[in-house]
């Protein structure tokens, strides 16, 4: 006997006619189940991958070709972002302070923010130095406060012998203090030393994870072959 089951045009027209009952769906195991499930979480999040990689501009451009919930969702993920990014990247320069200043520049700046204040004196020429780092820092990392403060205008007889000094601050709390010469590596201290220095307690976040000044051993080796060069 034929099966009632079986792919045929003849049980076709037997199931047209009402003579055989209709096809009987192919039972679907419990690991097919858990196979399609998790073929469509992995889509869903291989996804939500490449959407983050877009912009708004090429968010917009998919938008006849892709689920509009999705689309819609990230969109609003991605303005809220850029929002709030923006609110934050409210400083970009380095502003100077007096005494009057310090608690609500310092002590007040606000949730979430860093700030870093340098105490400094004109004719020092480290200090000369790190105002310029810090310019060039401040505009780079627009979200952390930059703030100097001539050393006795913020400090009553605050001494010298700890010019330049660097105090760290987040959320009105001291995180470091970074005070003189020595500590601030001297006159030769360069921009990307500066930037690690700040790095090392999440101040900024730079991508300078390994301290850049050259080892004594390097330096050593370095005059050496210079010497025999000569």
């Amino acid at each position: 006997m034929q099966d009632p089951n079986e792919d045929t045009e003849w049980n076709d027209v037997l199931r047209s006619k009402g003579i055989i009952p209709p096809k009987k769906e192919a039972e679907i195991t419990e690991d097919e189940i858990v196979t399609m499930l998790e073929q469509t979480i992995e889509e869903k999040q291989s996804k939500e991958r490449d959407l983050s990689k877009l912009d708004l501009d090429e968010l917009d451009e998919l938008e006849d070709s892709e689920d509009e919930a999705i689309i819609l969702q990230y969109r609003q993920k991605r303005i809220a972002e850029i929002k709030a990014l923006a609110e934050k990247s409210k400083f970009g320069s380095v502003r100077e302070i007096s005494a009057q200043d310090y608690v609500g520049e310092v002590n007040k700046a606000g949730e979430g923010v860093w700030v870093i204040l340098h105490l400094y004196k004109q004719g020092i020429p480290l200090c000369a130095l790190i105002n310029q780092h810090m310019t060039n820092l401040a505009g780079r990392f627009p979200t952390v406060k930059f703030l100097k403060s001539i050393s006795t205008t913020c400090i009553p007889n605050y001494p010298d012998k700890n010019l330049p000094t660097i105090f760290i601050y987040f959320e009105g709390q001291m995180k470091k203090q970074i005070v003189g010469p020595i500590e601030l590596r001297g006159p030769n201290l360069n921009l990307e030393e500066f930037e690690y220095l700040l790095g090392t307690v999440d101040a900024i976040e730079t991508d300078i994870k390994e301290d850049p000044r050259p080892k004594i051993k390097d330096k050593m080796f370095s005059d050496l072959n210079d010497a025999n060069d000569w």
